[in-house]
């Protein structure tokens, strides 16, 4: 029976205070059902196998990247090109990545270093802790006993040959190699490997590699026959060769020699986890570092790339070498597509995409962009940044933080999936890859790093509001923090 008294006072009370509410059971559900009260946030991860890189700044959480692992159903090819200024942390993230592979042990990195200070690369600190000797290419050291690739070595086809030479010389010239000094350059090689024996090893009496005095000497001095062959006289394939000697000759007694004039260095391990070249000693700026890359990168395609389900990454530290030069980017070009059905990972430096964009090799390098399913941004200027994101088909609120970023964080587009991510460096990597600018997650800078990711998710979320995104593109499931 009810209490009487208890009656009117619950009357009174919900007269003057309104309805008591009731108290209801807690409720035990899942995050699936759960994340319909919350906003998305975030785009979705790429997966929790693979490297970690650090975390995305606006929901926190874990950022992995892997294109081994991503290859195929997420990633149609697994090449990454890495864009940005100076001091914001490319170095450091190009570093940490390749030490991270590395603990996995079907990996293989080969690096090719192009800066440097005190007289070696900037790996060079890396390659010590990990016990290996940089390759160190340099022409005041190759004259007295130091490391030579050899254009015309053996483990080269024949046709991978005769292509490496006539991208040197293209690369020298500035221009295509027209006919006739194509046909004289060819019958200078033909001759000289009759005369040594096949490029597949088969060999005659000479007991030693072609190499390319040998090819000079043949243009100089042609065959009878090979004019002969032709119908064509013999002081007229001497003369269509005689630009094309000239320009080998550069690498046989000019500023260049010493380096690619004589057998390939004996004890080249090709097996090592890390093979760093360090072309630090080369001018950046002269013809030399494109025709060091394009020579490097054939001897690699033909020597290195094997068929044995390894997964290999090849880091190129200035790039735009590459990618500006038409003919050597038709060589990297043949590289990438060969390389994808071997494990081929191709990473490219480069500080500015309008170096190349706007370039001689403008077809060229649109071709190679466009196998790089994988691209890393960091800060740039806001005139490159809409230059970028017009060329790579970024978001506009992606575009419009690029210029606020600050270092360490940059924006990541994994084939249409963009999201902003922190780089994270540990204690143990610090020393390794330390630059003035890089960043940590210790010490006093720990404040000033998470300021530096609040408010980066703060323009994040301030942009795609702008652009009417409720998330980042490609986002398909929530975060909740």
């Amino acid at each position: 029976m009810l209490d009487p008294l208890a009656t009117i006072t619950d009357a009174f009370t919900s007269f003057l205070f309104g309805k008591v509410e009731t108290t209801r059971l807690p409720v035990r559900t899942s995050t699936g059902q759960a994340q319909a009260v919350y906003l998305p946030t975030a785009a979705p991860g790429l997966g929790d196998s693979g490297v970690v890189i650090g975390r995305e700044v606006y929901s926190g959480k874990g950022y992995i990247y892997d294109p081994f692992q991503l290859y195929g159903q997420q990633l149609p090819a697994p090449h990454w090109l890495v864009l940005g200024e100076s001091g914001n942390g490319k170095s450091a993230l190009e570093k940490t990545y390749v030490l991270r592979q590395l603990r996995f042990r079907d990996r293989q990195v080969v690096v090719l270093d192009a800066q440097g200070e005190d007289g070696v690369g900037e790996w060079n600190l890396i390659a010590q802790q990990l016990g290996i000797t940089p390759i160190r290419l340099d022409p005041t050291a190759a004259l007295n006993g130091g490391i030579r690739l050899n254009p015309l070595d053996p483990a080269i086809t024949t046709t991978g040959q005769l292509a490496l030479l006539r991208t040197i010389i293209e690369v020298a010239t500035g221009r295509g190699l027209d006919e006739r000094a194509g046909f004289a350059l060819k019958v200078a090689h033909s001759t000289v490997l009759n005369e040594f024996g096949s490029a597949d090893g088969n060999r005659t009496a000479v007991a030693r590699q072609p190499v390319l005095t040998d090819i000079v000497e043949q243009l100089r001095h042609p065959e009878a026959e090979s004019a002969e062959s032709m119908n064509v006289d013999i002081d007229d394939v001497r003369a269509w060769g005689l630009d094309v000697a000239l320009v080998l000759d550069r690498l046989v007694d000019g500023d260049l020699r010493g380096m690619f004039d004589g057998p390939t260095t004996a004890g080249i391990d090709l097996d090592a986890p890390l093979i760093v070249f360090d072309l630090s000693h080369i001018d950046r700026n002269s013809i030399a570092m494109p025709i060091l890359m394009a020579i490097v990168g054939v001897w690699l395609e033909h020597t290195w790339i094997r068929p044995d389900r390894k997964k290999r990454i090849f880091l190129v530290e200035e790039a735009w070498h590459i990618i500006n030069s038409p003919f050597v980017a038709q060589l990297f070009q043949r590289l990438l597509k060969f390389g994808r059905r071997l494990g081929l990972s191709f990473v490219a430096v480069v500080h500015h995409l309008s170096d190349v964009v706007d370039g001689a090799a403008a077809k060229e390098a649109a071709a190679i962009l466009k196998m790089a399913s994988t691209r890393t941004i960091y800060a740039q200027k806001a005139d490159e940044a809409r230059a970028t994101g017009q060329v790579l088909g970024l978001p506009r609120w992606a575009v419009e933080i690029i210029p606020t970023l600050t270092p360490g964080i940059a924006v990541w587009d994994v084939n249409g999936n963009v999201q902003v991510v922190k780089h994270l460096i540990t204690e143990a990597e610090r020393p390794l890859v330390y630059t003035d600018r890089a960043m940590t997650e210790d010490g006093g800078d720990l404040a000033r790093e998470l300021a530096a990711e609040a408010a980066a998710a703060e323009r994040a979320a301030a942009a795609m509001d702008a652009y009417g995104a409720a998330e980042p593109a490609g986002a398909s499931e929530s975060t909740v923090a």
